[in-house]
């Protein structure tokens, strides 16, 4: 924009510089709010043990926690999962199940945190140091990646439920696959 042999007119030039100051003040307000989250999330016994868990982050923990608290109002872990909208739904009749697709009820914002963190454990995990690598590594030879996302964002919003949320002190354990 400074320089001057350009085809740009003076008016494009000054929306161009207001424009990459509205962007430079916005990633300095984002930089400050993921401080913010960052530093609430280290203050929360809760939140760090959440963090050890693949696929949730800071913000996943803190949204978490927020939404669900103790988790005592779930009887079991897959309540929780389907109260976040990660289980088929069922159309069942005459002895004979359905399972149809999510069924995307509950917090869509939690659902999409966990759908994200699930993504990149699926793309980035260490299989062989973490025990849900052997796993995903079964579901992906028999499903689409979209649906082992899906199962994996369930299984840790389960693992958050039983390891973390009903167990006080409770950490994620990343054993050796030859170990389980």
């Amino acid at each position: 924009m400074a320089d001057d042999g350009n085809d740009l007119t003076p008016t494009m030039r000054r929306l161009l510089g207001d424009l990459a100051d509205d962007l430079t003040h916005l990633e300095t307000r984002i930089a400050v709010i993921s401080r913010e989250i960052d530093a609430l999330a280290a203050c929360s016994d809760v939140a760090r043990r959440l963090k050890t868990i693949p696929g949730i982050g800071a913000l996943g923990a803190t949204a978490l926690l927020a939404a669900v608290g103790a988790g005592h109002q779930f009887t079991k872990a897959r309540d929780l999962a389907a109260w976040l909208g990660l289980v088929p739904r069922q159309h069942s009749s005459g002895g004979k199940q359905t399972l149809l697709g999510i069924s995307k009820r509950g917090n869509p914002y939690i659902r999409r945190l966990l759908i994200h963190g699930a993504r990149s454990c699926v793309l980035h995990l260490d299989r062989s140091r973490d025990r849900l690598g052997r796993w995903i590594d079964q579901l992906q030879q028999r499903m689409h990646p979209n649906k082992v996302t899906v199962a994996l964002a369930a299984k840790i919003a389960r693992i958050a439920w039983v390891v973390v949320l009903t167990k006080p002190g409770a950490l994620y354990e990343r054993r050796d696959p030859a170990m389980t």
